[in-house]
């Protein structure tokens, strides 16, 4: 491929990180160069891998002063395209993945300071190491990076209890687009002198510079956890639960997903090792789990006395306790078979929004009926993290019409789902952000003023425009 970017700019960066720092070659940057859907394929001469922040400095102001586009990118796991360079091949991907030390960890100060290239997972164990919780959980935990998971404020099944990354988050390290660096790794809780600047990084999806350590909050393991997976009369009962729970647990309530019939449907057909809780076949289910801080708190009763009068007044049909961790993990895996089974069952056009907790009963009925008006047959998979109103809301195709056909009707069924969500004052990205995906789409559902807002953002902190361009709002 002929490149866009000067040779002797791509010998400046070689110098800068050294061979081992640098890709050129199209097998070893093929993964840095498509999105996990494959909606995206980008091309770059380059895939740059600094090992320092020195490094990471060296490289933004060489492209700053070249005007050369850079593509920050983590674990690439993102499902928006927003680390995928575009396809005319003029950007150079900068990979944060040797950038991985844990810094330091602070055990009284509940505080862990890592490197943006630090993956998730390893997070997780080096603060369980310390007695202590960093409770971001996501599906891709085993791949995807701080780094990634800053800029994209990413939230998982716990958000309901310990909110998404903006929630726990103290302090940033940054090198914005000019390559000056911003050490903003505060350890406060309380720090009211003036504008809160790691917020406008947060989301960011590297558009405004490159993150390259955070100060995460940690938090007490929990001593006992209870896991249940309960069916529910209807979608409405399902937030009522929640509710109930919440209010009686003293707001314990960790993770709380929807999972549909269909979902268990295809996960037990299409993924080996699910099983079916329930002996009966219902519509709606709630997967639980609360945590307290101490064992033989009395958890375990609250929850079977809020699961029993629910029963009674006929709220909840069914309901099965986890006794092990063994069952722990087969509720679990119901949930994570539901994702992986959409792919066997067919074209599956997909939906990332949030509404207001008290409006998802009536977001899922009023798009189901849409659906089924536009493309009769069509089958809706709404699932995921209702606990904070974001509800997965993917629609696999018809059993009767061709794959492609279907999913040549992507943007027309997003538009008939996401204006739903816009008369519920929602959003149509509730965790995935926006990326290459919907930063057009985007203009549709922002003011004028918060676009506005947006650009002048973006230009005054990257004015030559050569950090991720073309991502989250067009300058």
């Amino acid at each position: 491929m002929k490149t866009l970017v000067p040779e002797q700019i791509l010998g400046a960066i070689h110098r800068i990180v050294g061979t081992p720092g640098v890709k050129s070659q199209s097998a070893d940057m093929a993964r840095h160069l498509v999105e996990p859907r494959g909606l995206y394929h980008g091309q770059s001469p380059l895939v740059v891998s600094p090992t320092t922040v020195a490094e990471v400095r060296a490289v933004v102001e060489l492209c700053h002063g070249a005007g050369v586009a850079i593509v920050p990118q983590g674990g690439n796991t993102g499902l928006c395209g927003a680390a995928i360079p575009s396809e005319a091949g003029g950007e150079i991907v900068m990979s944060l993945d040797r950038l991985n030390r844990v810094r330091e960890i602070d055990p009284l100060n509940y505080t862990i300071t890592v490197e943006a290239g630090c993956i998730l997972a390893h997070v997780q164990q080096a603060a369980g190491e310390a007695d202590r919780l960093f409770p971001l959980s996501l599906g891709a935990e085993g791949s995807c990076q701080i780094g990634g998971n800053l800029s994209t404020n990413a939230g998982g099944i716990n958000t309901l209890r310990y909110g998404n990354m903006r929630d726990l988050v103290l302090g940033l390290e940054v090198v914005l687009p000019d390559g000056q660096l911003w050490d903003g790794l505060r350890r406060l809780r309380k720090d009211n002198t003036g504008y809160d600047l790691k917020q406008l990084f947060i989301g960011a999806e590297g558009t405004l510079g490159v993150v390259t350590a955070a100060v995460l909050k940690l938090f007490p393991k929990p001593r006992e956890e209870v896991t249940a997976i309960v069916a529910v009369a209807t979608l409405t009962g399902v937030i009522e639960l929640l509710s109930r729970l919440r209010l009686a647990s003293g707001d314990q309530v960790t993770a709380f997903e929807l999972l549909p019939r269909f979902g268990i449907d295809i996960s037990l057909l299409y993924v080996p090792g699910v099983r079916d809780p329930f002996a009966t076949r219902h519509e709606h289910y709630a997967l639980m789990r609360l945590s307290a801080g101490r064992a033989n708190s009395g958890l375990r009763d609250i929850v079977e006395e809020t699961l029993g009068q629910a029963m009674t007044e006929g709220l909840v049909l069914d309901a099965v306790m986890a006794e092990n961790e063994s069952q722990v993990r087969d509720f679990w895996r119901i949930r994570e078979a539901i994702v992986e089974a959409q792919i066997p069952a067919g074209g599956s056009i997909k939906h990332d929004v949030a509404v207001p907790v008290s409006r998802v009963a009536e977001f899922i009925e009023r798009a189901n009926v849409a659906v089924e008006a536009l493309i009769p047959g069509a089958r809706p998979c709404p699932f995921g993290h209702v606990g904070d109103g974001n509800v997965h809301y993917n629609v696999t195709q018809p059993t009767d019409m061709d794959k492609q056909a279907f999913l040549d009707r992507w943007a027309e069924l997003n538009a008939v789902v996401h204006a739903i969500v816009r008369s519920l004052n929602g959003s149509i990205s509730a965790e995935h952000g926006l990326g290459r995906l919907k930063v057009d789409e985007i203009t549709h559902y922002k003011s004028a003023l918060e676009l506005d807002l947006m650009r002048q953002l973006k230009r005054t902190l990257d004015p030559k425009g050569i950090m991720n361009p073309g991502k989250v709002v067009r300058v």
